[in-house]
Parts: structure tokens; sequence; C-alpha cells
């Protein structure tokens, strides 16, 4: 079997999600789809606007056959971490065939390019990278400079590709990360990559097509008539959502953080901090100086970002102190393998990739976790899910104890 995987958030799935699940399927002719899938919280280090397992369900509707939770270590963490998590699950499993993944450029070459110097590091690049690290530049400023400066000076045919373009979108970058990781691990999953449609990332506004997941948050967050939006989303996703206002579902935003963050913080004083990962270089003394007078999570990242500390990266470590990420050793757990794969969603076709793996692997799959389970990866995932329960009526503390894995009739 053909097997194929996109890594995801469907934050909520859209009509440029669809697009990509059906391309994918076209350029690698895949007999299986698996969707590798950030669960309650996402990289960008919000809430997901809609619990996992909705979104589960969006993706079984629009084409996806096995539905898999990127363990939340991962999916709350930088790029190179976020894509290291998933790519390693993904060459574990063994029985993945390629990737997909959108990008801005839309070709796979030059992403390699770039990310081979970047696995290999060949002295020159190394120094040029400790020099404008040197001037106070915040690392991915540092690390696309020190780039284009080993490109410029290098014998590379760079005719082709603008690769200062290239390094200064998200979505290429991430695609660069995705890259190293399938390097480092020798994999043989072959990635392939497609132009993304429509809006910017993190573009507000909703275009007449392909508008995107922050335009859509937005909508939805302003409670503005979903006709609007009704056109940007698959009828299936568009129908999930319009059940859940019916049933007064509270959609999730970081807002809803924000009082829980501030009471921890004010009790338990800027140490707590300090096990957190990226919680270095005195950044807990900021956060601490200023959220006793922030009135809202914007205005206390807004005032603690610095060149170094960019306003992502604050929000990733404001999100891991809400779940509890301070009760972890993290540097040493997201360097090491999961040991599982947690499945969310399936039909009779990701049944198959199941058994698939089971075969070949020696990945535990996990359908309904239970409370001998012991993994610290796993722990994190259930503690997620209790965290987002507090901003989440609709979701129980002990949901993940609780709920089975979806299993779609296609």
């Amino acid at each position: 079997m053909n097997i194929a995987a996109i890594i995801c958030e469907y934050n909520p799935l859209h009509q440029g999600h669809k697009y990509q699940i059906e391309k994918t399927k076209e350029i690698t002719k895949c007999d299986g789809l698996v969707a590798l899938m950030s669960g309650n919280f996402v990289q960008r280090g919000e809430p997901a606007i809609i619990d996992k397992w909705k979104r589960t369900q969006m993706a079984l509707n629009n084409g996806i056959d096995l539905v898999i939770e990127l363990p939340i270590i991962y999916a709350l963490s930088s790029a190179e971490f976020f894509s290291h998590g998933a790519i390693s699950i993904l060459h574990n499993m063994t029985v993945i065939d390629s990737i997909c993944f959108g990008s801005e450029c839309g070709n796979i070459s030059p992403l390699m390019n770039i990310a081979s110097i970047l696995v290999n590091e060949p002295e020159a690049y190394r120094k040029m990278l400790k020099e404008y690290l040197q001037l106070g530049l915040p690392f991915p400023r540092a690390r696309s400079m020190a780039l284009m400066k080993f490109i410029n000076n290098s014998k590379m045919d760079i005719n082709d590709y603008n690769y200062e373009d290239i390094l200064s979108t998200s979505n290429n970058i991430l695609g660069i990360e995705y890259c190293k990781s399938l390097i480092k691990n020798h994999s043989s999953i072959v990635p392939y990559t497609i132009t993304r449609l429509g809006s910017n990332y993190n573009e507000e506004k909703i275009s007449e097509n392909y508008s995107s997941a922050t335009a859509i948050r937005k909508h939805l967050k302003e409670k503005k008539s979903l006709d609007i939006i009704k056109n940007q989303l698959p009828q299936s996703s568009y129908d999930i959502i319009m059940k859940l206002i019916s049933e007064n579902y509270e959609f999730c935003f970081p807002s809803k953080m924000f009082k829980y963050i501030k009471y921890k913080c004010l009790t338990e004083g800027p140490e707590s901090f300090l096990n957190l990962k990226d919680a270095n270089e005195g950044i807990h003394h900021r956060i601490f100086k200023f959220i006793s007078s922030a009135q809202s999570i914007d205005e206390l990242i807004q005032n603690i970002k610095t060149k170094r500390y960019t306003y992502s990266r604050i929000s990733r470590l404001l999100a891991q102190y809400f779940i509890g990420f301070e009760k972890y050793n993290i540097e040493e757990l997201i360097r090491r393998d999961c040991s599982y794969i947690r499945v969310l969603g399936l039909n009779n076709k990701g049944a198959e990739i199941l058994k698939l793996v089971k075969k070949n692997s020696n990945l535990n799959i996990i359908s309904k976790i239970n409370k001998n389970m012991t993994d610290p990866l796993l722990e994190l995932d259930i503690l997620s899910t209790a965290a987002y329960s507090i901003i989440n009526k609709a979701i129980n503390y002990n949901q993940d104890y609780l709920t089975s894995p979806i299993y779609f009739n296609s």
C-alpha cells in the first residue's frame, strides 16, 4: 500500500486544507492518507479553536483515512522541534512513503538545498551564524542572514530561486525543518510540497477565495455572520461549526487562558517558569515584571517581547506554563523519540494502515487510554486536555480516558 502523510492542525479545516488533501492524493498517487494532527493546542502557542475530536471528524469527512495525534510536547514547540517530533513519528511508523506540505515557494529543491546546509553546517556557515548572533539578533533572523550570505558566497546555482524570499515566509521555514528532519533520520520518506493558495498564514481578513485559518478564527471570535465564511469551508466543516454554535459551544481563544496564567504566576512566583525549556536569559523576570499590570494576554506578550524573544515564542511559553510543562524535564523528553501513536479517528482504509504499522513497526498503537499508561509524553497530552477543559466547557477534564477513536464509515 502506498501511504502518504500530512502534518497538520486543521484549526479549523478549510478549503485550502481540502485542496491540499486532494492535491496530495493526486501527486503521490497514494492508496491511503494519514493526518498527524496537533491536539488541543497548536504551534503558535494557542488553544485550538475547536477540540481535537471535532477536528478529527472534519479530517475524516474530507478524505483523511487515519488521524493520529501529534504529542503536545512537539505540537507546542518551535518549528525545529515540531518538525523533529512529527517526522520521527512518521519515520518510525515504517509504512509512510511520502509527506506533502504547503509552502509559499511550491518547489522542494530549494527547501532541500537549505535543509542540507543546516544539517551539515559547513564551517563558513557556522562562522557567519556566530557573527550575527553576537550582534544580538534573534536566532531565526541570524540563521536566515547567515544562510543568505553563505549561499551568495558559495558556488550553488541560485539563479532559479529567490532564497531571500524563501527564508522570509513561515510555511517555507517549516518545510525546511521537515526536510532537515528527514535528512537527520536518513528517512526514505519522499517529501513533496505544493504552493499555498490564497491568503498568507497570518492574514486576518476574509478573502474571496482560500482565506487563512487565522481570518476564519477571527471571524468566529467576533461572532459575525457565518454566511461570509461559508464558501471558505468545506460543507462538512461548515455543518459541524453550525451545529456547535447551535449547542452554545465555546470556541477557544488565547484570551481565555490569561486569568489562569496570571493567577498561577502571581501565586507561584517567577521561578516556577525555570523548568520550561525556553524560559532562559531572564525571560521569567520580564514575565513577572509585566503580568501584574497586564489586562490581556496580548498586552502581556507585547510588553515582554524583545529582539530575541518573538511574540510566538512567548506565546508558546505561556501556553506551556498554562498546561503545566514545568512539572516535566522537557529538555530531555523533547529529544527522545515517541514510543507510540495515539489514534484519534479512522475509516476502513485507516484500519488497514494500522494493521501494517502493527506488523512492521515497534510503535505502540493507543486507541483507548487507561490510567495504567505512564509514558510522560502521553501524560502531557492528558494534562493538556485537562487544561483545555478549563477554557472549553464542552470538554471533560478526563476526556482522554472517556473517548474512543472516531470511526468514519466511508
